[in-house]
């Protein structure tokens, strides 16, 4: 049965991706997502020779207003409460980027030139090629069903993904909101990338926290740890208490820039924090896979 693993952050620049792509290189693993579809980047260090299929994504509802009938009352911008409904010369116009989707106005409407319709809320990428599933999707501006997304994006990885497939590599989303617990439900361990730093070790702490609610496993490491070695010891101690493994610490390494700027993983470039990262990797397969 394929084993899970999501790899979080608590904030953004931790390092999480970086340490996704190296994993995902260290396994040579055949099934991994992106589940950060306010801003999926993986895709910028994973390669693949052949263009994803793209589907769109209806999520949720928008309203719109046919100008041919619109007798302009105004009914509709009275009682919109999101503000998202302007006049033009010839009646009412929705703002998409602002309107929820309630159907007030096509309520309201005398008319019945406001209606709902089904809304383009993003797309789904899946990439396949020399037995490689890469699922990924990107959500429009302004759209809020982040999470129904994500869960689209695992599903359609499990849906795709060789049945002999034993592990899939997951790279979250920073922060502890809906695309993050849509992450989480039903993984197998989160890893939780985080710095040390004052921020970097509470944001941490909130995604543990998180975790916890849906029962997850979850284990810490601490990438650039010689920028306060000080915080690192504490983010240690920390796991100590709260009896989470700490699987290792990756120092603060010039070439990780050089690597993510030429658009190559970590795993690929000899150096001092491919080395430790490598370290990471093992104790993390070594809590997934219970070897």
């Amino acid at each position: 049965m394929m084993k899970s693993l999501l790899i979080l952050s608590g904030k953004g620049g931790t390092g999480k991706t970086t340490v996704a792509a190296a994993f995902i290189g260290f396994s040579k693993a055949k099934a991994f997502a992106d589940c950060d579809v306010d801003a999926p980047n993986l895709h910028s260090l994973e390669k693949f020779e052949k263009e994803p299929a793209i589907k769109e994504y209806y999520g949720s509802d928008k309203s719109k207003i046919d100008l041919s009938k619109c007798i302009g009352c105004g009914k509709c911008k009275t009682n919109c409460r999101f503000n998202a409904i302007y006049p033009v010369e010839t009646g009412y116009q929705v703002n998409p980027l602002l309107c929820e989707g309630c159907g007030v106005c096509e309520i309201v409407c005398p008319v019945g030139a406001a209606k709902l319709y089904d809304d383009v809320s993003g797309h789904l990428m899946m990439y396949k090629e020399k037995g490689r599933v890469f699922s990924s999707a990107e959500l429009k501006m302004g759209r809020g069903n982040s999470g129904k997304l994500v869960s689209q994006v695992k599903q359609d990885l499990i849906d795709n993904v060789h049945k002999d497939t034993e592990i899939a590599i997951i790279d979250g989303s920073p922060g502890i909101g809906c695309p993050v617990i849509a992450s989480i439900s039903g993984v197998d361990l989160v890893l939780i990338v985080t710095e040390p730093t004052v921020s970097g070790m509470s944001d941490m702490k909130r995604i543990v926290e998180t975790a916890r609610i849906f029962n997850a496993k979850v284990a810490i490491c601490v990438n650039k740890y010689s920028i306060s070695e000080e915080i690192t010891d504490d983010i240690e101690n920390y796991c100590e208490q709260e009896n989470i493994d700490f699987v290792g610490k990756v120092p603060f390494d010039k070439a990780v820039s050089k690597s993510i700027n030429d658009g190559i993983p970590i795993s690929e470039v000899d150096s001092e924090a491919r080395t430790e990262l490598k370290k990471v990797y093992e104790n993390t397969m070594k809590m997934l896979l219970g070897n």
